[in-house]
């Protein structure tokens, strides 16, 4: 199988993890895997003397989270909408009725920063939700720009980091983010099934809402102390993690990122050399999102007779490669020489 998709291709000794019998979780050897990984979490996201929540679910019940606990206590949010997943911000305050002001980007654009501050000076919100990279459209958010906006109005910068954690610099401390989230499934390279929100120091003073059981921030923290999770947590996962964050600070963030932005920069010299289009004006390193000229509409499932994985877009003839994960040139080769072929079918 070959996956440009998420989390891409493992380590077998990653996977072997997961083919292993399950320890007991209410021991002391797992509280030190849930101690340890906390800490290797905060070191490579730049977050001293934060927490990290774990929970067992996707990002969005990451999001979730933030917005049940946190956004519901605040008078207004501010909401950087570029794509499916900035509209999810969108969505979750809605169904928890925080009122909100939108601030739309076209598809694959930068936002206009300049307009972004002078309606956040206007809506004069509490909190600041947004993606640092959109997903949906590979377009990387100005973070420095959007966290200096933000300390200027003192607003509460919350932001999704799910897919560039690992695949673009980020420094929750530098750049005063009061909170983070991210998932397994994307730069940690390991199965989906665990996300994790990052709180500052700063947000660890704040106050919360208790509007969700599972996922209460209070109770989380509380059980964090004797490192264990209030309810059964996705144990083979938290194995995958610990090993995978010990890699991890064995060959160094900035090590990781660069791999990353070296298979991202190759992948976007072939799209050029065959004229497919990327939209993106400010990509980021975690993916490559590109137009195809010809046979869009057929790509997808002829790629998947061959047991290429890549994701479908939302617009047609628009598609998206993952950077993550072991991939090499010869692989983006390879995904390349068959992209083409089904074109000029």
């Amino acid at each position: 199988m070959k996956s440009y998709v998420f989390p891409g291709n493992i380590e077998n000794e990653i996977l072997q993890v997961g083919a292993e019998q399950i320890p007991y979780m209410r021991t002391s050897f797992f509280s030190g895997i849930v101690k340890e990984s906390e800490q290797l979490l905060l070191e490579q996201i730049h977050c001293k003397n934060g927490r990290v929540i774990f929970y067992t679910g996707s990002g969005t019940g990451a999001m979730d989270a933030v917005v049940s606990n946190f956004v519901t206590l605040k008078k207004k949010s501010f909401i950087l909408a570029g794509g499916s997943f900035g509209y999810r911000w969108k969505d979750l305050c809605e169904y928890y009725h925080c009122p909100y002001h939108l601030f739309e980007v076209p598809f694959a654009k930068s936002p206009d920063y300049s307009e972004m501050e002078e309606q956040i000076k206007k809506a004069n919100p509490d909190v600041f939700l947004c993606q640092h990279h959109e997903t949906s459209t590979g377009e990387l958010y100005n973070l420095s720009r959007i966290a200096e906006i933000c300390k200027k109005y003192d607003v509460f910068l919350v932001v999704d980091a799910i897919s560039s954690f690992l695949s673009d610099p980020l420094d929750m401390n530098s750049l005063n983010i009061g909170m983070c989230i991210t998932s397994s499934q994307k730069g940690l390279n390991i199965p989906p099934g665990l996300s994790f929100v990052f709180l500052s120091e700063k947000a660890l003073s704040e106050e919360y809402n208790h509007l969700s059981y599972y996922f209460d921030f209070k109770e989380n923290l509380k059980n964090l102390e004797r490192g264990q999770t209030p309810y059964s947590p996705a144990t083979t996962l938290f194995l995958q993690l610990h090993k995978r964050l010990k890699m991890n600070s064995e060959i160094g963030v900035d090590a990781i990122i660069d791999k990353v932005r070296k298979r991202a920069l190759y992948f976007r010299a072939k799209c050029k050399e065959h004229e497919w289009l990327i939209p993106a004006e400010n990509p980021s390193n975690c993916i490559t999102g590109f137009f195809v000229n010809r046979n869009g509409d057929i790509l997808f499932n002829e790629l998947l007779k061959e047991n290429i994985y890549i994701m479908p877009g939302s617009t047609p003839g628009f598609f998206r490669v993952s950077h993550l994960g072991l991939q090499s040139e010869e692989d983006i080769d390879y995904l390349v020489s068959r992209i083409k072929a089904i074109e000029e079918k």
